[in-house]
């Protein structure tokens, strides 16, 4: 005979309370002693467990933190996490506590002619490329305090090599390296070519640089990878038949004719277009590539050889080594980022998949505060950061998604369609300016983001 005494336990309460294990990975903020489980409401949510533990850190200002259980970021209650996830409330759990990344807001943005290819940091100044052929240094005020004019047609890419050098690279075919000067105190910058490098045979469409060794890696579309010095006495001389015709080549006004070479190694093996290039980021010896061919290839530089390759499911568009974890996150034409472990021990291709992006993939950079986060720059119009240490479990696949999206500001307000019209093209990230992209819509675009300190 049914019975409706509350005591009668038809349905079982889950407890009120809950015992956690505190504990971190970040090598600045740690608990002053192993305070071992402790019991804590059920009803605790992010901020309120944020609160607790700053009271256990004792600290003088308090941290916004984030908590990972079981490789899930904490978005709702403990109870309602408990409950989604089907752990029984009689479980301890082991609970990570990590800095809170700001939302990257909002804070500036730079207007060009034309579409902006790449976009790069280096104290404060924003260096960009241009499908106008030329290169900028921004400073924080939005104005132009340099230009570099000498490729013949649109810059695919440009990076800071160094404090005094710029490589860039280009439709034209070619790579130029350039002598740059800045004197913030007069708040101007030049940029004077100093290089012409020749060897490709097809736009070359990325670059990665490595100042100890002062080396340059290009990803082209004639299926190859370039590795050319920035030294002039060090690299050999152009191959001839790469180069422009006198009768053909543009001039410069007022300027000497620059010295042009050529590569220190070509190495081919892909079957398509090389999308984009990294150094290993603990040996400038080893490189990673990334292809249409749906492959990456791993290379040893000294001797021109590749050790290793893995086969994708789809055309990589970029390519990003994660050092810390040994891992490579590779862009993908299927609108999702892959993370690949390179190493010759490892058993599966894929170690977990970042979805999110309605487009593909075509840049990526590296969190500079963490070794966990990196932002992705997408032809959908967006750039997104992810957290790789958050995870769940999806078929066969381990899945994350993105913590952060960044839409285009000149997309506000409109009805934007697979990203058309802002089109993300290069993506980096800087310790003191902020998440910095470039795109369709012709601007760079700053978005402020730190963490606390």
């Amino acid at each position: 005979m049914a019975t409706d005494d509350p005591a009668a336990p038809s349905q079982q309460q889950r407890p009120s309370q809950v015992r956690i294990h505190l504990h971190t990975n970040s090598e600045d903020i740690e608990l002053p002693q192993d305070t071992g489980p402790i019991l804590v409401s059920t009803e605790l949510k992010r901020y309120q467990l944020s609160t607790l533990v700053n009271r256990l850190l004792e600290t003088a200002k308090p941290l916004p933190l984030e908590f990972l259980i079981n490789g899930q970021f904490l978005r709702t209650s403990l109870d309602d996490f408990l409950t989604n996830n089907g752990i029984s409330a009689e479980t301890t759990l082991s609970v990570e506590y990590v800095k809170a990344l700001i939302p990257p807001l909002y804070a500036a943005s730079y207007e060009h002619d034309d579409w902006v290819s790449s976009v790069d940091v280096l104290s404060q100044r924003i260096l960009s490329g241009s499908y106008d052929g030329l290169l900028r240094v921004w400073n924080m005020s939005s104005e132009v305090v340099g230009t570099g004019q000498s490729h013949t047609t649109s810059v695919k890419a440009a990076r800071f090599i160094s404090p005094t050098q710029i490589a860039s690279s280009g439709l034209d075919r070619t790579i130029r390296i350039w002598k740059y000067e800045d004197a913030q105190a007069e708040g101007a910058a030049s940029l004077t070519p100093t290089l012409e490098l020749y060897g490709h045979k097809a736009s070359v469409e990325n670059i990665a640089g490595h100042a100890p060794s002062s080396r340059v890696l290009s990803a082209s579309a004639d299926h190859a990878i370039g590795l050319w010095s920035t030294k002039k006495s060090e690299a050999p001389p152009a191959p001839e038949g790469l180069l422009p015709s006198a009768n053909k080549r543009r001039k410069l006004s007022n300027a000497k004719p620059l010295p042009q070479r050529g590569p220190l190694s070509m190495l081919q093996g892909h079957q398509s277009q090389v999308t984009d290039v990294c150094f290993d980021g603990k040996d400038g010896t080893v490189c990673y590539s990334a292809s249409r061919d749906h492959t990456v290839k791993t290379w040893d530089l000294p001797t021109s050889t590749c050790v290793d390759t893995r086969t994708t499911a789809q055309s990589l568009f970029s390519i990003l080594h994660l050092p810390d974890s040994s891992l490579l996150a590779t862009g993908t034409s299927a609108r999702h980022i892959t993370l690949i472990d390179p190493r010759a021990s490892a058993t599966n291709i894929s170690v977990m998949t970042l979805r999110g992006h309605t487009n593909a993939v075509v840049s990526l950079a590296r969190d500079p505060n963490s070794s966990y986060q990196l932002v992705s720059g997408s032809h959908d119009g967006t750039c997104r950061v992810w957290d790789i240490r958050s995870v769940r479990s999806e078929a066969s696949d381990r899945v994350g998604e993105s913590v952060y999206v960044i839409e285009r500001e000149s997309a506000r307000g409109k009805r934007v369609v697979a990203g058309e019209g802002v089109k993300v093209f290069g993506v980096c990230w800087d310790k003191e300016v902020g998440v910095v992209s470039g795109g369709e819509d012709k601007k760079v675009q700053i978005n402020s983001s730190s963490v606390p300190r």
